[in-house]
């Protein structure tokens, strides 16, 4: 049987506009000046408009797909998608996904950063927690907007 997925482009939309929202504040006032000193970077020196563009169609790209995935597992925890009954209440898939999403596939980066680049424990905290945060955003409004 195949499951029948949904998948809304609108609220993936969404989650790339929440995506950049949470790092511009997570990277900024909450820990920009940590996480600048820890990368290595001077807080006087401005990048680029050029780089600035690239870097953040990049992020944009990268949290298109984070959330396209994302969505697609938030849809197969439900039994419903599967023909089946029984589903749980719907935040609880955003839940799950975020979940195995964040422990299977970012945490172990963020561990290999600190083992192989020599990064601090602080940038991992830094970083993992902006992860989770993220994620964690994403899978309540692909789980809830459906």
């Amino acid at each position: 049987m195949e499951p029948a997925l949904q998948i809304n482009f609108l609220a993936i939309l969404v989650c790339i506009v929440a995506n950049f929202v949470i790092g511009f504040v997570w990277y900024g006032p909450l820990f920009g000046a940590s996480w600048m000193r820890e990368v290595g970077l001077d807080p006087e020196q401005k990048p680029s408009s050029a780089h600035m563009i690239k870097a953040m169609a990049m992020m944009g790209v990268g949290a298109f797909l984070t959330a396209y995935v994302l969505n697609h597992s938030t849809e197969v925890w439900r039994p419903s998608v599967w023909g089946h009954e029984g589903d749980l209440p719907t935040y609880m898939y955003g839940v799950f996904a975020t979940m195995f999403t964040w422990v299977g596939f970012y945490l172990p980066q963020h561990f290999s950063s600190v083992a192989w680049e020599m990064r601090s424990w602080r940038l991992f905290f830094i970083n993992a927690g902006n992860t989770f945060v993220s994620l964690a955003v994403m899978g309540q409004i692909l789980s809830n907007w459906r």
